[in-house]
């Protein structure tokens, strides 16, 4: 079966499908040059990230906590829009609100020679 060329998705329907962990990580789209997931973590939990070999993009829907980028930190909430190059050490921190993220990684396509 061939791949769609383009997907709709609804957000709300894709957060409904989160388990209740206090932290998640639920991947919707998975394609050659890209994917896209929804993170949440709960008020107060611990994001026990790594970095990632992807360049990486963070829409916060809701919630606030503070993002550490590498030595750098600062206050993150509703509509703030993040970008973490590959391997760069990351994580958010003082959860107040629970967070619900939208998550964009860039991955390299295979060689399609």
């Amino acid at each position: 079966m061939a791949q769609s060329t383009w997907q709709v998705f609804d957000l709300a329907q894709i957060k409904g499908k989160l388990k209740g962990d206090a932290v998640e990580y639920l991947e919707f789209l998975n394609v050659p040059a890209l994917n896209c997931g929804i993170y949440f973590l709960a008020a107060g939990s611990t994001d026990m990230q790594a970095p990632h070999d992807e360049d990486e993009v963070y829409l916060v829907l809701s919630g606030r906590a503070r993002m550490r980028l590498q030595d750098a930190e600062r206050a993150v909430g509703p509509g703030s829009l993040l970008y973490v190059s590959a391997t760069t050490e990351h994580s958010f921190f003082e959860i107040e609100e629970d967070m619900t993220l939208l998550v964009v990684f860039a991955t390299t396509p295979p060689d399609r020679s």
